[in-house]
């Protein structure tokens, strides 16, 4: 059974580190454009993941695009990792260190204590290292221009937080979360409710809805699939 891309086609993709989301979309829009000699072809996705997090990603094509919104909606599931004990503008690996901290205090109940304070309902302040539109342009345009931002708070839900390994400075977690939800930002107020600081240093997601990473396509398997489908 061949791909029907023009009527609509819902791929789960696993993104590769270091790509955008938009990287993804562009990369396939074009070879599928190549492969079946199109000149227009709708490609999107559900669901942004940052360049440095990996895993489940929703690319709609054709007429499917109508069904981006209703995939953006889905509760997600990540693992990852926070290094525990210092801070960086990104949250994240983008950006180096600008602050550290003395952990040696912290016990393994006052992390896990902290973890629990973080299931259900919060507020939460995106990254402004982030693709949140601010006056039609994204937060981190001012970001990266060194001009001063400050976004609204979010009613996200976080529905499970499990810390499944302590090894100072590295905390490894696993969370299930509401759409809109930023890990990044997680780890920032995570470090912070402990006083000590955190940011992001590794993270995947393994879930969207009842969609499940393990039955996602690499780039070069989605190309070859499509390649064989067609011989």
């Amino acid at each position: 059974m061949r791909f029907d891309f023009v009527n609509g086609e819902m791929l789960l993709i696993d993104k590769p580190l270091e790509w955008t989301s938009f990287d993804v979309v562009n990369h396939l829009r074009g070879f599928l454009r190549k492969v079946y000699d199109l000149k227009k072809l709708k490609v999107g996705h559900a669901g942004t993941l940052d360049p440095l997090a990996t895993g489940l990603l929703i690319i709609c094509t054709g007429k499917f695009t109508k069904k981006i919104d209703e995939y953006q909606g889905m509760d997600k599931s990540y693992v990852g990792s926070m290094h525990f004990g210092a801070t960086t503008p990104s949250y994240d690996k983008e950006t180096g260190i600008d602050r550290e901290f003395d952990v040696s205090d912290i016990s393994e109940e006052d992390i896990l204590g902290a973890a629990k304070g973080f299931v259900g309902e919060i507020d939460q302040i995106p990254p402004i290292y982030s693709a949140v539109k601010v006056d039609g342009k994204r937060a981190f345009d001012y970001a990266r221009n060194n001009k001063e931002l400050k976004l609204k708070p979010r009613k996200v839900t976080i529905s499970n937080f499990d810390i499944i390994n302590i090894d100072l400075p590295s905390i490894n977690f696993a969370i299930d979360c509401s759409k809109g939800t930023y890990i990044r930002s997680l780890a920032r107020d995570f470090g912070e409710v402990l006083g000590k600081g955190a940011f992001l240093t590794e993270l995947r997601r393994t879930r969207i809805g009842e969609l499940k990473v393990s039955d996602a396509y690499s780039l070069e398997g989605f190309k070859k699939a499509v390649l064989d489908r067609l011989a």
